[in-house]
């Protein structure tokens, strides 16, 4: 081969090689080499925030135009929260046991039918009804018990090197999708209004009808799921179900249904070691004794994280811009559909970084400049210098979402994972469920841009307690890590 050639091969293996590196540090190549379980659950994640970003952008213009008071408007979000909770304590405290896809199937139903009563009613305490089994989202984040089950399953199916850039991705399809929601709604809302000549409450009822057709696209994603996302448990059941019902069992067929990546799975099927001694608390019933302070916390706060967003919602958010400055819902889906594309390309560079500087110093100094900013969003009487500060905060705003959902993976024991994932979640809910009724009193006295400021500087009392609290599990991980490293050098030496 002459030298030109061997330059020319030389050359695209550098650039193919470079340009496999760049996907391998974005978390693209673990994403393409994951389970179809995995995709299919990040699938789901997309169209549920799709639904919720549509709705949220005209939940709250839409229950003010049935001549709901702000008020009552802030109660409707306060006792939908809160029903949620309820719902989602029960149905991930026992997905382990009745399943972890019927749990979401169920959900995905409820969701269906929630669109289809929001469509068709204006009664009050129908639609509170709806919101509360549906899962209609006031804040356009997650609620319910969705993310609790999809995040300990992906954790029980992916290994631990490619946990960061699987939950990146999966954080980023879901704001991609409430993104994409939220531009769709607004297109919605103008064509039916300005072309059409529809009214207000006419055109929110087909947004409701869209998220009922989507609720329908989730049931059957979950349905594809297949018996490898069910906990160890679970899984024991339906196999011996299944030998059962066959008069010839095969011995082959244990071995196609086993969990994917099973190193990972052994870990959660320690099934006939000794149980560990537990702690009885009341309110972490059956937790190791070692988790207990961890886990309690963590409770105090993403409470108060929590806390903080309920009072800023993005429903509050957008029918602040409405009343303030009078954006049509277009101009409101345009806008903050641009800012969810800016936060789901930050949060690519997040598991970059946590890589680097560790999950949780990631959270901490990704997450504090956006408190900031949210505090700022009331302050300028002048339109473009608010859409800065939002801007401003999107850049950062969810760049703490993976990195928190791999450090909750990791500590957190497996066994335990998914009933402390929805613990969590219950407790994050419920903390969120008080302030929409507060923000709706500020608002309804003129006194909207406290909510944005006592929000704001809530945020950043979190940021500096995680940072003191769990600042020193980053360098912990790290050495184990290493340890591990070196015993698996040494072992293979």
């Amino acid at each position: 081969m002459s030298e030109p050639a061997q330059d020319a091969d030389s050359s695209q293996s550098r650039v193919g090689h470079f340009f496999y590196r760049a996907l391998a540090e974005v978390g693209l190549i673990p994403l393409w080499q994951s389970p179809l379980d995995t995709k299919l659950l990040c699938a789901q994640r997309f169209v549920r925030l799709f639904a919720y970003g549509g709705s949220t952008l005209v939940l709250a213009s839409y229950l003010s135009a049935l001549d709901i008071s702000d008020e009552k408007i802030g109660l409707f979000m306060t006792l939908t929260l809160v029903g949620d909770v309820v719902i989602s304590f029960f149905l991930t405290l026992f997905a382990d046991t009745v399943g972890r896809k019927a749990v979401l199937m169920l959900g995905s139903a409820l969701m269906c039918a929630s669109g289809i009563v929001f469509g068709l009613t204006s009664n009050y305490w129908a639609l509170l009804a709806a919101a509360v089994f549906g899962v209609i989202s006031p804040s356009g984040n997650e609620i319910g018990p969705f993310r609790a089950v999809e995040e300990s399953t992906i954790a029980h199916i992916t290994s631990k090197e490619d946990m960061s850039d699987i939950f990146a991705w999966y954080s980023l399809i879901g704001t991609a999708g409430t993104a994409l929601g939220m531009m769709v709604c607004g297109w919605i809302m103008t064509v039916l209004q300005d072309i059409k000549g529809w009214d207000f409450v006419p055109a929110c009822r087909i947004v409701f009808f869209v998220y009922a057709v989507v609720g329908a696209i989730k049931f059957l994603l979950t349905a594809g799921l297949s018996i490898s996302v069910e906990a160890a448990k679970k899984q024991k059941q339906q196999k011996k179900k299944q030998q059962s019902t066959s008069t010839q069992p095969n011995p082959e067929q244990s071995s196609e249904t086993a969990p994917l990546l099973g190193s990972n799975v052994q870990e959660n099927v320690a099934n006939d070691e000794p149980a560990p001694k537990k702690r009885i608390v009341w309110f972490l019933p059956g937790v190791q004794a070692e988790f207990v302070s961890l886990v309690t916390s963590l409770l105090l706060l993403f409470a108060l994280d929590s806390f903080a967003s309920g009072l800023a919602s993005l429903s509050w958010v957008t029918y602040f811009f409405r009343r303030k400055f009078g954006l049509s819902e277009g101009g409101l889906g345009s806008f903050f559909s641009a800012a969810s594309v800016i936060q789901a390309i930050s949060m690519l560079i997040a598991s970059s970084i946590a890589k680097r500087f560790g999950n949780v110093k990631t959270m901490v100094f990704t997450h504090l400049p956006s408190a900031i900013c949210l505090a700022l969003i009331p302050i300028p009487s002048s339109l473009p210098f608010a859409m800065a500060f939002v801007v401003l905060r999107a850049c950062t705003q969810n760049m703490d979402v993976a990195p928190r959902s791999a450090f909750l993976a990791t500590a957190l024991p497996p066994d335990q994972r998914t009933a402390l994932m929805g613990t969590l979640n219950v407790v994050k809910t419920s903390a969120s469920s008080l302030a929409p009724l507060l923000t709706g009193f500020l608002a309804s006295r003129g006194l909207f841009w406290v909510a944005f400021v006592a929000a704001g500087s809530l945020k950043a009392t979190y940021d500096i307690g995680m940072l003191i609290t769990f600042g020193g599990m980053d360098r912990k991980h790290k050495e184990q890590a290493i340890r591990r490293d070196e015993e698996n050098g040494s072992g293979r030496s």
